[in-house]
């Protein structure tokens, strides 16, 4: 039957009171359409057009964040070379500013009004380490770095030193080259140096210049002459000195090396003598003929004073490299040619003697073993016939002996018998036993 125009044929459940009569209901709304799912070779422009914005969108997102990323890295700006100059013989210091470096930094930014920290790496142009001259110290990132040390004779030239500033909070860096010139001192080194160990310092409190200037002042009242300079500074940790413990007012120490042209005072000499020394090795102070004007600021320890006379000796300049680089087109020739050599008769003396010396070994052995034996007849001959009957003899009772002992009846050890029958449960007395023919004497009595 056709279905009602505008209606749905449809059952309805049976219910108490009514039939399952078949009747016409109301249409529903029409379901909204959906869309089927298409086979992936199948072309669906319509998702294209929607997937085409979005993916435009996410491009435009990559890019700004891409370049917010960019943004934000690390830069690396360089400062201006910086030349500076000194002689040999004298303490050489350069001082690395951390306010010169903060201003270089991109951020510039401040955390609770204190500048971020700011650590130094420094080592020589083209090489991993300063030279052996030259040393670094920094003892907080708080604090500025220092270049110190005293060139010798052997250093005269120009060094090129690359210094890098570190931001340890943006970690942002900054670098710049530092080329130290150094040149032969006029006047040599100075012939009268004392070296002074300050135990209530560290080396980078000694390390500017009004620190050195009022260490000289208090030498001057001890060597008596104002012409002092310091040649050079080094801490007490570099010497083989211990480091102190973490408590405070507990410093490193250092020793600081003081020149003059003039000879030392008699206070200085009387610090140094026997006498002096016989009373450090017990514990003593040594004797002092003047006032001690290093104290109270500092601390010097007498008994680690140290006189020495230096000889003025002319500055021989330093080896000449060249350039070492070959010229453009150039291939390298050797200085020499090696001659062709004949390896034959080396090669016969290596394989032949070892074979010779082998093969006369294996005939020495052949003889011993083939042509050395006595033989069985030749044994007997030598023997004499009372000692081949009584061989005899105990050879052929042995053999007997071994055939009675294979022919007689012994019965089984007790530790094999069984104790009872599994099956019937009977027990066996292992104790009784039928006689022993073992027992029998084998000679008669």
């Amino acid at each position: 039957m056709p279905p009602h125009a505008g209606g749905v044929w449809r059952h309805r459940p049976l219910v108490a009171g009514g039939g399952g009569v078949p009747h016409c209901v109301p249409p529903r709304a029409a379901p909204r359409p959906r869309c089927r799912r298409q086979s992936g070779l199948a072309p669906r422009p319509a998702l294209a057009k929607m997937e085409a914005p979005t993916l435009l969108r996410a491009w435009v997102l990559a890019a700004v964040f891409l370049g917010g990323s960019w943004a934000t890295l690390p830069n690396h700006r360089v400062l201006p070379e910086h030349h500076v100059s000194t002689e040999t013989g004298a303490i050489f210091v350069q001082a690395l500013e951390r306010e010169r470096f903060q201003e270089a930094f991109l951020s510039g930014r401040e955390d609770d009004g204190a500048a971020a920290p700011i650590t130094f790496q420094a080592h020589l142009g083209d090489h991993p380490d300063l030279p052996r001259w030259l040393r670094y110290v920094q003892r907080d990132p708080h604090q500025p770095g220092y270049l110190y040390g005293c060139p010798t004779a052997t250093e005269v030239g120009t060094q090129v030193i690359e210094v890098l500033a570190y931001n340890r909070h943006t970690y942002e860096t900054v670098a710049q080259r530092l080329i130290i010139t150094v040149i032969p001192a006029p006047g040599g080194h100075p012939p009268y140096q004392g070296e002074f160990l300050v135990g209530n310092r560290n080396v980078e409190e000694l390390l500017p210049a009004a620190a050195r200037e009022m260490f000289l002042q208090a030498a001057a009242g001890v060597w008596e002459r104002d012409d002092l300079s310091v040649t050079n500074v080094t801490s007490a940790l570099d010497r083989g000195g211990r480091v102190p413990l973490p408590i405070e007012g507990r410093k490193e120490g250092v020793y600081v090396t003081v020149g003059s042209p003039g000879p030392f005072s008699p206070c200085l000499v009387a610090a140094t003598s026997p006498q002096s020394r016989l009373r450090c090795s017990r514990g003593q102070q040594p004797l002092a003929s003047c006032y001690d004007t290093f104290a109270p600021r500092f601390a010097v320890r007498w008994c680690n004073l140290t006189l020495l006379q230096v000889r003025s000796s002319p500055t021989a300049p330093g080896p000449v490299w060249g350039p070492g680089v070959l010229e453009e087109g150039g291939d390298f020739q050797a200085p020499t040619e090696v001659p062709p050599r004949d390896l034959l008769p080396g090669y016969l003396v290596t394989l032949l003697v070892p074979l010779a010396v082998a093969a006369l070994l294996c005939l020495l052995l052949g003889h011993l073993m083939c042509c050395r034996r006595e033989g069985l007849q030749k044994r007997d001959l030598e023997t004499s016939d009372i000692q081949l009957v009584h061989h005899s003899t105990i050879h052929g009772d042995t053999e007997e002996l071994r055939h009675m002992a294979t022919s007689r009846d012994v019965p089984r050890p007790l530790s094999t018998l069984p104790m009872f029958n599994v099956r019937t449960g009977q027990r066996i007395n292992p104790m009784p036993s039928p006689p022993d023919s073992a027992r029998v004497p084998l000679l008669p009595q």
